[in-house]
C-alpha cells in the first residue's frame, strides 16, 4: 500500500515538472508566434493554428488542476473540452493541406470568412459534445468523438499523395511541407493523442491504479504540444526545407537503386534466354546434318 502511494506521488510530481516546463515553453512559444505572423502573409492555415494553439493553452492551463477532474464536473469539462478541441483543430488544418493540394478551387477552408466559420462551429461543437458526456457521466462519448478524425486523417494524406503529380502549379517545396505536415498530424493523432484521450475517461475512476503503460502514455501526452510548434515550422519555409528535400533524395536514391537492379536482373534474363535459343538452335542445326547423312 505505501509503495503504491509513493510510486503514485512520484508519478504526479513528475507530470508536475514536466507540465511546467512544457507549460512555460507554450507562453514563450505563443508570444513569438503572435509577433512572427503580426503584418506578415503566411500561405498557411493561420486561422486554424492560432485557435489549436488557445486550445493547447488552455489544456496545459487545466494540466495543473487534473486532480480535481476526477470530482469536480467543470474541471472535467475544461480539461475535456479543451482536448477535444486541439483534436479537431488539427483535423481542419489536415483538411486544409489536402484541398489545398486536391481541391484548389475550394477555397471556403482558406478564406478568412470561411476559416471563421468552420473554427467557431468546431468550438460549439467541442462545448454541447463535451457538456453532454461530462455532466451527464456518459465519458464513452469522448472516446467517440475522439475516434471520429481517424479516417480523415488517414483520408488527407492518401489524397494527397494521390493527387500531388496533378498538382503541377504547386512548387516542389510546397507539396514536401504538405506531405511533411500531415504526416506529423497522422502520427500525432494515432501514436499520441488518440491513445491518451482513450484512457483518460478511464483514468476518472478514482480508485482505479495506475499502470507504467499509463504513466508512458500521459507523459507522451505532456510532450504532444511540442509537436504542435513543431507543425508551424513544416508549414513555412525555413531550415525545415533542407531536411524534407535531403528525406525526399534518399528516397529517390533508394527507388533509384531498386530500378537499376530490376534493370539488370532483366538483361541477365533476356541474356540467358538469347543463349539458350542459341544452344537450342545448334542441336537443331546437327539434328538436321545427321539427317541427311543417313539418307
Amino acid at each position: 500500500m505505501f509503495s503504491n502511494i509513493k510510486v503514485k506521488y512520484l508519478s504526479c510530481f513528475i507530470r508536475h515538472k514536466i507540465n511546467i516546463f512544457i507549460y512555460s515553453y507554450t507562453l514563450i512559444y505563443t508570444y513569438d508566434y503572435i509577433i512572427s505572423i503580426t503584418g506578415r502573409k503566411y500561405q498557411v492555415p493561420v486561422i486554424y493554428y492560432t485557435n489549436l494553439l488557445i486550445s493547447v493553452l488552455i489544456h496545459r492551463s487545466m494540466t495543473f488542476l487534473w486532480w480535481r477532474t476526477l470530482y469536480d464536473n467543470s474541471a472535467s469539462f475544461f480539461y475535456n473540452f479543451a482536448v477535444t478541441a486541439s483534436l479537431y483543430f488539427r483535423l481542419c488544418i489536415a483538411l486544409e493541406r489536402y484541398c489545398f493540394i486536391a481541391c484548389p478551387l475550394l477555397d471556403c477552408f482558406r478564406q478568412t470568412e470561411g476559416s471563421v466559420l468552420v473554427c467557431v462551429l468546431v468550438w460549439v461543437f467541442c462545448i454541447v459534445s463535451v457538456a453532454l458526456a461530462v455532466f451527464l457521466y456518459e465519458f464513452v462519448r469522448l472516446i467517440i468523438y475522439a475516434a471520429l478524425p481517424a479516417p480523415l486523417f488517414i483520408f488527407c494524406l492518401a489524397g494527397t499523395l494521390k493527387a500531388l503529380p496533378a498538382a503541377t502549379s504547386v512548387p516542389t517545396e510546397e507539396k514536401r511541407r504538405i506531405v511533411g505536415t500531415l504526416v506529423l498530424l497522422l502520427l500525432n493523432y494515432f501514436l499520441i493523442n488518440l491513445p491518451a484521450v482513450i484512457l483518460l475517461p478511464v483514468s476518472l475512476r478514482p480508485r482505479r491504479p495506475e499502470t507504467a503503460t499509463d504513466f508512458i502514455i500521459m507523459i507522451l501526452f505532456l510532450f504532444s504540444s511540442l509537436l504542435d510548434f513543431i507543425l508551424f515550422a513544416f508549414m513555412c519555409k525555413g531550415p525545415i526545407d533542407r531536411l524534407l528535400a535531403r528525406l525526399c533524395c534518399c528516397s529517390m536514391e533508394s527507388n533509384n537503386t531498386g530500378d537499376v537492379t530490376d534493370v539488370s536482373t532483366d538483361r541477365s534474363d533476356h541474356v540467358v534466354r538469347d543463349e539458350g535459343k542459341e544452344e537450342t538452335g545448334s542441336h537443331d542445326r546437327e539434328d538436321e546434318e545427321e539427317l541427311e547423312s543417313v539418307r
